[in-house]
């Protein structure tokens, strides 16, 4: 078994002074001292230099395998790792299944698979081992016991023989008397004849903790020093009738033996510490650092849940998100390194954090800020492995029948900027192939590139594309577009504005979009090329050009709608 050493610890006042229960006393005696005990007790949980701890900088992050993995949850298991790492100590992950009915080996290894996505690989834990296993609480229930009987021999726990319907009638009596549903206490005082007549019977118990009166407080390492008063809490189950352990109890224990010297947890379990301090000082653990973090917030600045849209580490990971992008997101919910940086990967997060520097209070979770973090750390790949990546995907998407080339380098170069998720990429390039003139020539933005003579541009444009010169560009590139484009508007007596509107609108049947020249070289390419799946529905420059033949540009300009002898093909 470890211990704690050097952990924060607890100073406590007893008036009168009394010593600890002795074991081989009686039982009558244990009560009696413990009575006398509550009367008085008060404990202050003290901070002591971490560089003392014996065992080292251990900490857990200890999810219930009940469902997805919560962002809130990545986020607390980042912050143990982050810390963990930082100074040189073990990040122990434990699976909280005392949950039986609700708790699912499925949701454990989705679980375990969503913490190695993102990069968080545990020390010990499930599927690593360690000293201080089994590393599920549902396989720790004999160590649990032993700790109860333990209590039970001091004293400091009792057998309860409360019904179920005696407990709904103290909560009762409680409510009408406006006071908080406390356990009133009436197996506390049993004698031993009373409590073996019920053992003889039967009769179902559980396991109750007896509170000592007066305070506790603790200095929390982000919140600073939180206090209770223990007259707020009545006497505690730690063991439930059918042998289960409390929560509580579980935690405590399975703490205090792996050696656990920071507790880094969500703000929700502040209130836990209460009963999980008073276990420690009753078994003699010394008490570890613990550390609350805020709660993420929706932008309403209510507790982020599904009706917000997702929130479990896989859904992001579905949606084409980056595991680097979530860590990085995540870390800035709630801490920062003091200068304007937001850009971190997981080493340089391991190197800037400080447990001092989390916040308190509650951070809101944007998923706009999220998507352009995530096109952040996309377009920060090496260009090799982001074109793989992205090539890879227009070939699974059934966009493309290839996944290398020239065409597929160029065309993500050209739309890379455009593209913060990886499943962005299928939109852009079929954005990019697409030929929306219909609907794009009927909407009242073109209205004023219609009236700029487009019916006579469209003339100009189809001769040079009947002479050869256009196509004949377009083979050359960049160079020969540049060269053929100035020579147009210069006997059209168009530049700027007036020359790149109409061609963009006739070419790609857009008014805007990436640049025009880089895309109508790849539109050709594309129709050469036949590396477009048949499926897309792309139009090509040839079938484009035939397209704007059958224009009845009169119809047009009568504001009616588009009449043409050729069926338009878009997407």
């Amino acid at each position: 078994m470890a211990l704690l050493g050097g952990a924060p610890w607890l100073k406590t006042r007893v008036f009168p002074e009394f010593g600890p229960p002795i074991l081989h006393q009686s039982t009558l005696y244990y009560k009696q001292s413990i009575l006398r005990f509550r009367r008085t007790f008060s404990v202050t949980a003290c901070s002591v230099p971490e560089q003392n701890a014996k065992g080292g900088i251990r900490v857990r992050f200890a999810p219930s395998p009940t469902g997805n993995l919560h962002v809130g949850g990545a986020r607390t298991a980042l912050f143990n790792y982050l810390f963990a790492r930082s100074k040189g100590g073990k990040f122990i992950l434990r699976i909280e299944d005392t949950d039986l009915e609700r708790s699912t080996r499925e949701s454990e290894e989705a679980m375990l698979r969503d913490l190695s996505w993102l990069g968080l690989h545990w020390d010990e834990g499930p599927a690593v081992g360690g000293d201080f296993g089994p590393y599920r609480q549902s396989e720790r229930n004999s160590l649990y016991k032993q700790y109860a009987e333990k209590l039970l021999e001091s004293g400091q726990v009792y057998h309860c023989f409360c019904s179920n319907e005696e407990l709904e009638k103290m909560k009762e009596i409680a409510k009408l008397k406006q006071l908080p549903p406390l356990y009133t206490g009436k197996w506390a005082n049993a004698t031993d004849e009373e409590v073996q007549d019920e053992l003889a019977k039967g009769t179902p118990y559980t396991y109750r903790f007896r509170v000592p009166q007066g305070s506790l407080k603790i200095n929390d390492l982000i919140r600073g020093q939180v206090s209770w008063n223990l007259d707020t809490l009545g006497d505690f189950v730690i063991m439930r009738s059918n042998g289960q352990p409390v929560y509580n109890f579980c935690v405590t224990v399975d703490d205090a033996t792996m050696g656990i010297s920071h507790v880094i947890r969500a703000e929700e379990h502040l209130p836990n510490t209460l009963r999980q301090a008073l276990i420690y000082k009753a078994l003699g653990f010394p008490m570890p650092y613990f550390a609350h973090v805020s709660l993420i917030l929706a932008p309403d600045r209510s507790k982020l849940s599904k009706r917000h849209g997702a929130t479990s580490v896989g859904q992001f990971r579905e949606m084409g998100y980056m595991p680097q992008a979530m860590v990085n997101y995540l870390a800035l919910l709630g801490w920062g390194d003091g200068t304007e940086n937001e850009f971190f990967t997981l080493q340089q997060l391991v190197e800037k954090f400080t447990i001092e520097r989390v916040n308190k209070s509650g951070a809101v979770f944007d998923s706009t800020k999220l998507r352009w973090m995530n096109g952040q750390h996309l377009r920060a790949l090496p260009s090799e492995e982001l074109n793989s990546l992205i090539a890879e995907r227009w070939k699974t998407s059934a966009i493309l029948t290839v996944s290398e080339g020239p065409f597929v380098d160029e065309a993500i170069q050209l739309l890379k900027d455009g593209i913060d998720l990886i499943t962005d990429a299928d939109k852009a390039l079929r954005n990019l192939l697409s030929y929306p003139l219909r609907s794009t020539l009927q909407s009242d933005e073109a209205k004023p590139v219609l009236e700029d003579k487009l019916s006579e541009f469209s003339i100009s444009l189809l001769a040079a594309y009947d002479s050869g010169d256009l196509m004949a560009a377009l083979e050359e590139g960049h160079a020969g577009w540049q060269k053929w484009m100035k020579g147009f508007g210069k006997s059209l007596k168009r530049k700027g504005k007036s020359l790149f509107m109409p061609l963009r609108l006739l070419l790609t049947g857009k008014l805007h979009g990436p640049d025009m020249a880089s895309s109508l070289i790849l539109i050709h390419r594309a129709g050469s090329m036949g590396i477009v799946a048949p499926e897309v529905g792309f139009v090509s420059l040839d079938e484009r050009i035939k397209m704007i033949r059958e224009i009845n540009w009169e119809t047009l300009s009568k504001d009616q709608p588009l009449v043409e002898t050729v069926a338009f093909q878009s997407n």
